[in-house]
């Protein structure tokens, strides 16, 4: 299964306040992903956020469409209310307030896949 890893460049010495943030994020009710046709579009597998310094990492493993994934999660309250919460903490700003702006930053915000290994 593919996985997508989006950064997200924070200033250096809050991971403290977004270890708070992420600690009390809302999950979907859901992992399926579904597309305007009402069809399965993809699904969200699991997800893990890393951070280090001034660089924040969350990883998603995912089946089917990474835009649509993207789309699921411009969506989700528990994905807005994190975007809202960490504006302070960020070293550049993010454009997530609709979801054409969540879709485009998070295209701009995946980190290229240099090697994925998985037992066989």
């Amino acid at each position: 299964m593919p996985i997508a890893a989006i950064r997200y460049d924070i200033k250096a010495g809050c991971e403290e306040e977004i270890a708070e943030i992420v600690s009390g994020f809302t999950r979907p009710r859901s992992s399926v992903v579904v597309a305007d046709d009402g069809a399965e579009a993809a699904r969200i597998v699991s997800t893990a956020v890393f951070i280090k310094d001034d660089t924040m990492v969350r990883f998603i493993e995912y089946e089917g469409d990474i835009t649509a994934v993207a789309r699921f999660m411009a969506t989700q309250p528990g994905v807005q209310d994190f975007e809202r919460r960490i504006v302070p903490y960020l070293a550049s700003p993010r454009d997530t307030g609709t979801v054409d702006g969540f879709v485009r930053t998070f295209q701009d915000s995946v980190m290229r896949c240099l090697a994925q290994f998985g037992r066989r």
